[in-house]
C-alpha cells in the first residue's frame, strides 16, 4: 500500500520591519502556544490577493499595520500536524503598532535586529530570506 503524498497548503506572510536609530528591526511573534518565534502568516483568504491576506494576518496576529509591498520576496516551507505549508513572503514596512489587536491575549511580540531574529526562527530557509533581504537592501 503506497502512502498518499502530502498536499502543499498555500499561505502568505509578512516580514514586518521598521527602522529605529538607523537600524532595521524585524517584528517576531510567538505561536499561539508560545513555543516558538515566527512571522505573521496564514492561509490566503478567499477573494483576497496573497499580499492583502498577509497584511490581514499581520494585523490579526501581531497588531501591526502598514502598506505591504506586493512583490513576493521569497517563500519557505514548514510542516505542521502532518501537512506541508508553503508560505509566500512579502515585506511590511510597519507604520502603526497597535496596543490592542485580535490575538493580543494569545501572542507575544518582540522587535529584533535581523541577526537576532534569524537565530530565533526555526526554518533555515526563513533565516536565509532575512539575510538575503538585508544583503540586497530590501530592508
Amino acid at each position: 500500500m503506497s502512502q498518499k503524498p502530502n498536499k502543499v497548503l498555500k499561505q502568505s506572510g509578512v516580514i514586518p520591519y521598521r527602522v529605529r536609530d538607523g537600524k532595521v528591526e524585524i517584528l517576531l511573534i510567538t505561536t499561539r502556544k508560545g513555543q516558538s518565534w515566527v512571522i505573521p502568516k496564514g492561509g490566503v483568504c478567499k477573494g483576497m490577493s496573497p499580499y492583502d491576506s498577509a497584511a490581514k494576518e499581520a494585523w490579526e496576529e501581531a497588531g501591526v499595520v502598514g502598506q505591504v509591498n506586493n512583490e513576493k520576496i521569497g517563500a519557505y516551507e514548514y510542516r505542521k500536524r502532518g501537512n506541508i505549508y508553503r508560505v509566500n513572503l512579502f515585506l511590511l514596512p510597519v507604520e502603526t503598532v497597535l496596543e490592542d489587536w485580535p490575538e493580543a491575549m494569545q501572542r507575544e511580540r518582540m522587535w529584533l535586529d535581523i541577526k537576532q531574529a534569524a537565530t530565533l526562527v526555526k526554518e533555515t530557509s526563513l533565516k536565509r530570506i532575512f539575510k538575503i533581504s538585508q544583503d540586497q537592501g530590501l530592508i
